[in-house]
């Protein structure tokens, strides 16, 4: 649990539509890229993670895995609870076996079945949990301040406004001097007809350019014509 509430802060949303996450890359010095923070598991389901980015890895693969033999098996996607259930039994193992550690991640997981649009966290004691909102990692409480706040808007919200609050919340967890660019952060999302995509690099600035005005994202306007 230690590693996860040291690890770059992370932000899951979701409404009626769509699910998003938007997590914080950190880089280990000025030389080095930004790690890669959030990973694609399959066409309807992805996952953010904060904490070890090898322990990540190995579930991110063991994601892929059942998916993947859901697909080739009965040709159809697999519910989302169901591979969230299988982490968790996964992760559970780890914390009573003798010689065995805990998996040092968190993760939070996105996707859409035939339910709806799903945000689930998974914790390293094997727990998980089905969220509207939610922040883990390093001053993640910032973030859950301000998602407590105007949670009761999401249900209804499109997906750029769905971002811009993803945005706004991660940014309340940075340090004073730090700010959110396109370098830093990731942004990803899947919807009820929108497969998961990952948004990085340049891509990311039309978001960006959304809460640059610092106004309140319940009240971000946004141009349909």
């Amino acid at each position: 649990m230690e590693a996860v509430k040291q690890g770059s802060a992370t932000v899951g949303l979701r409404s009626n539509t769509h699910a998003v996450v938007v997590a914080l890359k950190r880089s280990s010095s000025e030389l080095a890229s930004y790690q890669k923070k959030v990973v694609k598991v399959d066409s309807h389901i992805g996952v953010a993670f904060s904490g070890l980015t090898s322990d990540a890895r190995v579930l991110s693969n063991f994601m892929r895995t059942l998916t993947l033999r859901s697909r080739l098996v009965y040709n159809r996607n697999l519910p989302i609870s169901r591979v969230v259930s299988a982490v968790g039994d996964k992760a559970q193992i780890n914390t009573q076996r003798y010689g065995r550690r805990p998996y040092g991640v968190g993760l939070l997981v996105i996707g859409v079945d035939e339910s709806g649009p799903h945000l689930y966290e998974c914790s390293p004691s094997g727990n998980y949990f089905d969220y509207l909102a939610v922040s883990i990692g390093a001053r993640s409480q910032s973030a859950k301040t301000y998602l407590e706040k105007h949670f009761e808007s999401f249900k209804d919200a499109d997906l750029d406004t769905l971002i811009a609050h993803g945005l706004r919340s991660l940014r309340d967890t940075l340090q004073q001097e730090k700010v959110v660019n396109t370098e830093n952060v990731t942004v990803a999302f899947v919807g009820n007809d929108t497969s998961f995509t990952i948004v990085d690099g340049p891509a990311l600035q039309k978001y960006l350019d959304l809460i640059a005005d610092n106004a309140p994202a319940g009240d971000v306007a946004m141009d349909t014509a």
